[in-house]
């Protein structure tokens, strides 16, 4: 089949081969044929080395949807020919974070989804990312990883719930529980970004600021409900004239960086949240002093996943979805084939697309 494979020798130039296997699925895990997979801004942290990952051949990609075509003998949740999305931090359901209603937390399959790998480059074993690897026709998950989706969404759209919609929208419902009437500002004005600025209106923010360093992003945002948007050389002066000067009641950080999470948590208000959302480095120390952290009295929330569990937050999802609140396809800015790949990772790294898609025929 083929697949997208990052070797650690190839300086983040993607290895497109079509001679790669997946192992058999086990008595709990699943196989899936993957129609759809998003190219987002955590595949490339992986590709530029930005996020750690194994020094082995890896099969890039995390976001997906497709459809069940084999499944292990215990499985009973899903069979051959259901269509689901990918769930790159599948939850057990029996852990205490499971049962504290924090299943983005749940490390039950962790271990086992990084250290064994689930694809085969003739006899040379690859993982996949984040224990998925949608960026391949097919690949092997726990079975809990397979969230089944109504068979009537397209698997475009469905590959963008299993990620950046989720973890968009997510972080505004679930992590920030923005307010009606609140004040938000967005950082980063990707899939994911534009996602938290749909959630941001959803949920009924009166003043929703959008803010990236490339304007042909923002009358996307403007469209999907940013009030206003703003290079990041201008944020300070429009926080002021947007909020009197007091500051942002909630900022998503949707970059990753150091530089943006404290750039967040200078225009938040005293009392507001700073939620990160940004998959950033190891290394990449964000400098707050310990007189600021208590006197600015500022709240910081990582946001994993945007808090979100799928069987609680999908049928939402899907309901605000249905119901036109929920604007998928605007953040498509491309369809794409599998060998468009590498052309698709320059692009993203540019700062000219939002979400490309790849759909396997």
């Amino acid at each position: 089949m083929r697949a997208a494979v990052l070797h650690s020798d190839a300086g983040g130039k993607l290895d497109l081969r079509d001679d790669v296997t997946t192992v058999n699925p086990g008595p709990d895990q699943v196989k899936i044929r993957i129609r759809a997979t998003g190219v987002c801004h955590s595949d490339l942290s992986v590709l530029s080395g930005g996020l750690p990952t194994t020094d082995s051949a890896l099969v890039v990609g995390h976001e997906g949807a497709g459809e069940i075509v084999e499944v292990g003998e215990r499985v009973t949740a899903v069979r051959p020919g259901d269509h689901v999305l990918v769930n790159w931090i599948p939850a057990c359901g029996q852990c205490a974070e499971c049962h504290n209603g924090e299943a983005q937390l749940c490390m039950a399959f962790m271990a086992d989804l990084f250290a064994n790998p689930r694809f085969r480059l003739g006899d040379v074993p690859a993982f996949g990312m984040a224990g998925t690897g949608t960026w391949a026709e097919e690949m092997v998950v726990p079975w809990q990883a397979a969230i089944t989706i109504p068979p009537d969404v397209p698997f475009a759209h469905a590959a963008l719930l299993s990620c950046g919609i989720a973890t968009g929208v997510g972080a505004v419902f679930n992590t920030a529980r923005v307010r009606p009437g609140s004040s938000v500002a967005v950082i980063g004005l990707g899939g994911v970004g534009l996602a938290a600025v749909q959630g941001a209106r959803i949920a009924g923010a009166s003043t929703i600021l959008g803010v990236d360093p490339a304007e042909a992003k923002h009358p996307v945002a403007a469209r999907l409900g940013a009030t206003a948007t703003v290079v990041p050389d201008d944020l300070e002066k429009l926080k002021d004239e947007l909020t009197g000067g007091r500051g942002f009641d909630y900022v998503i950080e949707a970059v990753g960086r150091a530089a943006t999470i404290r750039r967040a948590w200078e225009i938040t208000r005293r009392g507001g949240d700073v939620i990160v959302v940004g998959a950033g480095g190891p290394d990449d120390i964000v400098g707050i002093s310990a007189y600021e952290l208590l006197f600015a009295s500022r709240n910081i929330k990582p946001s994993v996943y945007g808090g979100c569990d799928f069987h609680r937050d999908l049928p939402v999802l899907l309901s605000l979805y249905r119901g036109g609140k929920l604007d998928i396809e605007s953040l498509i800015s491309a369809r794409i084939g599998f060998d468009d790949l590498n052309d698709a990772v320059a692009a993203l790294r540019r700062g000219e697309a939002l979400r490309q898609v790849v759909l396997f025929d």
